[in-house]
């Protein structure tokens, strides 16, 4: 099971990441691709969703875009161009994290003594 605590702090490298590499992705096809790209182990709620994506188009680090999709109006969100940057720096930040991480937790494969 994955660590809600954890997706807590990585809501947002996670969005940047996907956006950045998928170009514009409204917010039901975020969800869709975490779950996907996890092996359904995350599971990302609306209630977690929405609050980052508002959070980084209020930082600027996104944009968003309408399209009518039949009657309905779908939001996208693109990163801004200095989003663009930001999207670089904080995926540098999460990686060095990440491995910091491992390194403190010294994670090796268990080896279990039988006897």
């Amino acid at each position: 099971m994955f660590s809600q605590e954890i997706l807590k702090g990585t809501i947002k490298p996670l969005i940047i990441k996907l956006i950045n590499e998928e170009g514009k992705m409204y917010g039901y096809q975020i969800t869709q691709k975490v779950k996907e790209l996890s092996s359904q182990k995350i599971v990302i709620t609306e209630g977690a969703l929405y609050p980052a994506l508002h959070k980084l188009v209020e930082e600027g680090i996104l944009v968003t875009e309408s399209e009518w999709v039949g009657n309905r109006e779908r939001k996208y969100y693109l990163l801004s161009e200095s989003g663009k940057q930001t999207a670089v720096t904080k995926l540098e930040e999460i990686k060095e994290s990440i491995l910091m991480l491992v390194q403190l937790f010294d994670l090796k494969p268990l080896v279990y003594d039988v006897k």
